[in-house]
């Protein structure tokens, strides 16, 4: 897959299900979400592509604990040593040591879920692993050696510990699943645990004063993103 960048210091790998974003750090690299198990040679080739080795990798932040976005996170941390961030709410699912609670589906988002799966099935995608996380992170926190001021929204609802991160000085957000994209608009991502808590998280990011949109199902918006995520209706989406 060809990375796609959005930033100077910012670059997103699509991959079939699931993208991974690059942030370039002070001294390093970070990576947000992983894939799905079995993804870690795409991200470490990419990773060789933008001159970077396993052990630049310092930080890796997972958005939630669906298996799309922590899958390879275990083989990640082996390959690169780096430490794991995650939404303190979620960090027991993405450690094992506590069942991961099952979203509600809509009728349309059911016949979604059952293709999803049947394509991981037929592609053979390897059993999760779980990984510890060494930081809990929490609304309004902020990351340390990152090229500029990144905040930390707590944005429940597809999960109870989604996170975004809203990289405050290049107008960037990078919305988990609560956001996708479709035709070049924005949606309500599916699969969520609470809908409606889902919305009103979707609400709170279109708020923000942002100029792209990193989302790990579908295109990134990568210009006048706020207006895109004013002019949804996520209440109409997946009914």
């Amino acid at each position: 897959m060809e990375l796609i960048q959005i930033t100077p210091a910012i670059w997103q790998l699509p991959l079939p299900v699931g993208h991974v974003h690059f942030v370039r750090l002070l001294d390093g690299y970070a990576l947000i979400d992983t894939g799905v198990p079995g993804s870690a040679p795409a991200v470490l080739a990419a990773l060789d592509q933008l001159g970077g080795r396993p052990q630049d990798v310092r930080q890796i932040v997972l958005t939630h604990s669906h298996v799309d976005h922590m899958g390879s996170a275990a083989d990640l941390v082996a390959a690169t040593g780096a430490r794991v961030l995650a939404g303190a709410l979620d960090a027991p699912f993405i450690r094992g040591t506590a069942p991961e609670p099952e979203a509600v589906h809509t009728a349309s988002e059911h016949a979604l879920h059952e293709q999803i799966m049947a394509g991981f099935a037929d592609a053979e995608v390897p059993p999760l692993k779980h990984v510890p996380v060494d930081v809990e992170l929490r609304d309004g926190d902020t990351l340390d050696g990152w090229p500029e001021p990144v905040r930390v929204l707590h944005v429940p609802g597809h999960t109870s510990g989604s996170i975004a991160l809203h990289f405050t000085e290049s107008s960037v957000l990078f919305s988990g699943d609560t956001i996708a994209t479709q035709d070049g608009r924005a949606i309500l991502g599916p699969f969520n645990l609470d809908r409606q808590q889902a919305i009103a998280s979707f609400r709170r990011m279109a708020a923000l004063d942002v100029e792209k949109v990193c989302v790990p199902h579908g295109l990134p918006l990568l210009e006048n993103a706020g207006a895109v995520l004013r002019a949804a209706t996520p209440e109409n989406d997946w009914v």
